[in-house]
C-alpha cells in the first residue's frame, strides 16, 4: 500500500543562532531524529533543513509543492515568530499538521537552565497556530511527548487520512454509461465536483474497448481463469462459455482502468446490452477485483460514491462500496447488498463464482462471485451533494454480525450491518440528514480518522451517537 508523503517543515528562530549557537547541534539532532521515527512509522518524509526566515519557508513550501506532498507535518523546535511563516503556510493547499513535541520529558524546578531553549516550542505553536485559525487554513494539532504517549502514532494515522483526501482531490473517476436516469440524490454536475472536489471523469470508450474484447486471446482467458481458480469457488454448474464471455468484458474494462490512471469507477448496468460494442456483459467481477486492488466502484453512474470509495481504499484495505436494503427490527441490523459488487477483501472465506441471472437488458448472463461479508467492527460513511459546494460526510460506527448456520441469502452480496445506536435512530437521522442510498463501509474502528477525513476535506460532517 502506498505511504504518505509528508512535507516535514521544522521551525526555529534566527535570533538563537545568533546569540546562542551553541545549542543549534542539539536543535538538529532532534529534528533528524523526529524524521527518523516518523519514517518508522510508515511515512514517506521529505525533509528540509531548518526554517527560520520567510525566504527560508517560502523555499520550503514549494519544494512540497513540487513533490506533490500529501501533507505538511510541522515541528517547532523552539519559539518560531509567526510571521516569518505566515505568508508561506497560507499558500499550503494540503492539510497542515502540527506535531507539538519537544526533547524533555520532564520539565520541573529541577531542571537544568539551558534545557528552556531547547523545550520551548509550544511557545511558537500557539503564535502560528492563531494566524493559521485567522487565515482559516485547515489544520490538526498533536500534542505529547516522542516516547511516552502515542502522538507520533496519531500523526502517522492522520497523515494516512490526508493521503486518502489526496487520493479524493485528485480522482480520476470513469463512467461507464451515463448516470441512473431518475436516481436523483448521488447526482451532481460533473464541473461542480471537479471545481469543488478535484473529481475529473474519464468517459468509457465503447468502440475501444469493443476491440479489446474481440482481441482477448484463449490465452489471456485460460491465465484469468487459472488465477480465478485459486480466488475462488468455482460453481461446477458454470459454463466456460459464460466465464469467457464475461471475462473478455472483464479484461476490456481492466485495460480502461490502467490506460487512464483511474482511480475509481462506475458502471450503469443499464447500459449493457448483448450486441452494444464494449459492454454486452456487465463486468461484476472486474468491479469486485478492482476494488481488491484499491480502485474505487460505485454503480448505476455514482462518480462521488465512487471517486470515496477509491479514496478510502488508498489508506485502507477493508472498504467496499454499499447499499442498505431491508431492515431486520428484531436485530436491529441492516441488511446490505447490491446486485453484484463488493471489494472480495472483506469476504468471510472464498466467494464462489457462478452464473447470474441478468433480466434487465438484454445482455447475457454474467459471472458472479458471492460470500457472507465477514464479521467485525466497522463505519458506515455515506457522502451527499447538496449543491453549491456544499457536502454532508454522516458516519456511524457499528459491527458487522457474524451469520451462523444456513444462509439462504448466499446468492447475493450479504452482510447485515448493526449500527451502535438503535437501528430506527439510525435510519431515522440518516435520511434527515440527506444521506443517499449509496454509500461505503470502512472495516475497523476508523471513526476519529474518518471524522478528520471530513475535517481535511472540508465538508461538513454528522456523527451519528444516539
Amino acid at each position: 500500500m502506498k505511504k504518505p508523503l509528508i512535507g516535514f517543515l521544522p521551525l526555529y528562530v534566527e535570533l538563537y543562532d545568533l546569540t546562542t549557537p551553541e545549542i543549534r547541534p542539539d536543535i538538529d539532532a532532534f529534528h533528524e531524529e523526529v524524521v527518523k521515527r516518523l519514517q518508522e512509522k510508515g511515512l514517506e518524509v521529505i525533509n528540509v533543513p531548518v526554517c527560520r526566515l520567510a525566504s527560508e519557508f517560502a523555499s520550503a513550501v514549494q519544494k512540497f509543492k513540487e513533490q506533490d506532498v500529501d501533507v505538511v507535518v510541522t515541528l517547532h523546535l523552539a519559539y518560531s515568530p509567526s510571521l516569518e511563516s505566515e505568508k508561506a503556510l497560507a499558500s499550503v493547499e494540503v492539510p497542515i499538521i502540527i506535531l507539538d513535541t519537544t526533547p524533555a520529558y520532564v520539565y520541573d524546578q529541577n531542571t537544568d537552565d539551558d534545557a528552556l531553549m531547547k523545550n520551548h516550542g509550544i511557545h511558537g505553536v500557539q503564535d502560528m497556530c492563531n494566524l493559521l485559525v485567522r487565515n482559516k487554513k485547515i489544520f490538526k494539532i498533536f500534542a505529547g511527548h516522542i516516547d511516552h504517549s502515542d502522538v507520533l502514532d496519531r500523526v502517522a494515522q492522520a497523515a494516512r487520512t490526508a493521503m486518502m483526501v489526496h487520493t479524493m482531490k485528485h480522482s480520476r473517476v470513469g463512467m461507464a454509461g451515463e448516470p441512473f436516469h431518475g436516481m436523483g440524490d448521488f447526482q451532481e454536475d460533473f464541473s461542480e465536483m471537479e471545481k469543488n472536489l478535484g473529481i475529473q471523469t474519464v468517459p468509457y470508450d465503447f468502440a475501444k474497448a469493443d476491440e479489446i474484447i474481440k482481441s482477448v486471446t484463449p490465452e489471456e482467458l485460460q491465465k484469468e481463469y487459472e488465477a480465478d481458480a485459486e480466488h475462488f469457488e468455482i460453481d461446477p454448474e458454470l459454463p466456460r462459455e459464460v466465464y469467457d464471455r464475461s471475462t473478455k468484458v472483464c479484461l476490456a474494462v481492466r485495460h480502461w482502468i490502467e490506460e487512464n490512471r483511474l482511480t475509481a469507477f462506475t458502471i450503469n448496468f443499464l447500459e449493457t446490452e448483448k450486441d452494444k460494442p464494449g459492454l454486452p456483459v456487465m463486468p461484476f467481477t472486474e468491479c469486485c477485483k478492482a476494488m481488491e486492488r484499491g480502485i474505487g466502484y460505485a454503480g448505476e453512474g455514482d462518480v462521488l460514491t465512487a471517486a470515496f470509495t477509491g479514496a478510502l481504499l488508498s489508506g485502507y484495505p477493508e472498504v467496499t462500496f454499499t447499499e442498505m436494503f431491508c431492515p431486520n427490527w428484531r436485530d436491529g441490523s441492516v441488511f446490505l447488498s447490491h446486485m453484484g459488487e463488493f471489494n472480495y477483501r472483506v469476504a468471510d472465506g472464498k466467494p464462489v463464482l457462478q452464473e447470474k441471472p441478468f433480466p434487465f437488458t438484454s445482455a447475457d448472463n454474467p459471472t458472479v462471485a458471492y460470500r457472507t461479508m465477514k464479521p467485525g467492527r466497522a463505519v458506515f460513511a455515506n457522502l451527499a451533494p447538496f449543491g453549491d459546494g456544499r457536502y454532508r460526510m454522516t458516519l456511524a460506527s457499528g459491527t458487522m454480525l457474524k451469520i451462523e448456520g444456513p444462509n439462504k441469502m448466499e446468492k447475493a452480496v450479504n452482510g447485515w450491518f448493526k449500527p451502535d445506536i438503535p437501528l430506527e435512530n439510525f435510519l431515522e437521522q440518516l435520511s434527515e440528514r440527506g444521506g443517499t442510498h449509496h454509500s461505503v463501509l470502512v472495516y475497523g474502528d476508523e471513526i476519529e480518522s474518518l471524522s478528520l477525513f471530513a475535517d481535511f476535506l472540508g465538508v461538513e460532517k454528522i456523527i451519528l451517537t444516539e
